[in-house]
């Protein structure tokens, strides 16, 4: 039985963390024209681990969804800056 739950405890110890799906507003003022949010979504789309990109021209955002185990917000948030439109994280869920 001991060694039952020393295994089951080790096991759990060394077990990666779930990832799980995520959802990410960013604020992305520079969104002026009909093309920057076809940019922004383009841009951040490349990203591994995207599920998907809604842009909003009037909101001036982009919310994302997207796994957590393989991409980031602060990844999302520099693929669209790298594109020419800074980003930044408004809210996460």
């Amino acid at each position: 039985m001991h060694i039952a739950i020393a295994i089951a405890v080790l096991l759990l110890a060394t077990a990666p963390a779930a990832a799980g799906q995520r959802t990410a507003t960013f604020s992305v003022p520079d969104m002026t024209c009909p093309i920057c949010p076809v940019t922004v979504a383009t841009a951040i789309k490349r990203l591994d681990g995207i599920v998907a990109v809604s842009t909003d021209i009037d909101a001036k955002t982009a919310t994302v969804v997207f796994d957590d185990g393989k991409t980031s917000t602060a990844a999302i948030a520099d693929a669209s800056t790298n594109a020419g439109y800074a980003a930044a994280l408004v809210k996460e869920q």
